[in-house]
């Protein structure tokens, strides 16, 4: 299927985790055009040099901090002056440290919280604030913002409330912009596969004196019986912010492997 990306022109925020990495390089296999945005410029000027050369398309690195709502607002006009306009928005950015222990009642902190919150789900309400005037006027666009299985889940206060934040947030784009033509959705990850959790889980495992397969077996225990590849989250993303997915509006779409003992309906 031809998802009709060719010279689309998207901007990826949190572009150097290992999700926004998979999905700046499968929207440009698709085509797109991008500006890339994270906070350091190292790994985001690789990226951007890496997708260039084997996507064969643009990719422009641009630093930004989704906590800084003037630094959005720079890096929306940064995408429209080099990419001539912006048609899909692709929100990814957020701070996995956080929340990744799980902290219970009395280790979640204001401060925890409040970073967490804002980078994620007040983050998102920024970019898509800043981008959705440049939709609207041209009359198309997706926005696609990364969740979490958390919102589902109860072992994280922290997750579970910012992910279902950025769901409720979807939703009420979806409702607003979706007569004029922008589709927001928000994709849900579990326990994704990625270089930063392979290195974590290796550690792990040398510690505890398991194996790497055990640990995964364990924590991301799904349908599917085995854990969701980063590259297999950006897959579903690049279909959402393709004009092959217009009845989807507003939901979001599981791509944890099928969580086990639970239905959604």
């Amino acid at each position: 299927m031809d998802l009709d990306l060719t010279g689309r022109r998207a901007i990826v925020t949190g572009a150097t985790g290992g999700i926004g990495v998979e999905v700046a390089r499968v929207l440009a296999e698709e085509g797109a055009d991008l500006v890339l945005a994270a906070r350091t410029r190292e790994p985001l000027e690789k990226l951007a040099a890496e997708v260039a050369e084997h996507g064969g398309r643009r990719a422009h690195p641009v630093v930004a901090d989704v906590q800084d709502d003037g630094s959005v607002r720079a890096l929306v006009a940064e995408a429209v002056d080099v990419l001539g306009g912006v048609d899909i928005l692709v929100n990814s950015a957020s701070n996995q440290q956080v929340g990744r222990h799980m902290p219970g009642l009395l280790d979640t902190t204001d401060e925890v919280f409040w970073e967490d919150v804002d980078t994620k789900l007040v983050g998102y309400l920024r970019t898509a604030r800043a981008v959705a005037p440049h939709l609207v006027a041209q009359g198309w666009g997706r926005i696609v913002n990364i969740g979490g299985l958390g919102a589902r889940e109860t072992r994280s206060l922290v997750r579970s409330v910012r992910n279902v934040g950025v769901a409720a947030l979807t939703k009420n784009l979806a409702e607003e912009l979706g007569p004029h033509g922008v589709n927001v959705t928000v994709v849900h990850p579990g326990l994704t596969r990625t270089p930063t959790l392979s290195r974590d889980l290796a550690t792990r495992a040398a510690a505890e004196g398991r194996t790497v397969a055990e640990l995964e077996d364990e924590l991301g225990a799904n349908a599917l019986g085995r854990l969701v590849d980063a590259a297999e989250v950006a897959d579903v993303v690049a279909f959402l912010a393709s004009p092959r997915s217009v009845a989807v509006n507003g939901d979001a779409v599981s791509v944890g492997g099928g969580t086990r003992g639970v239905i959604h309906y």
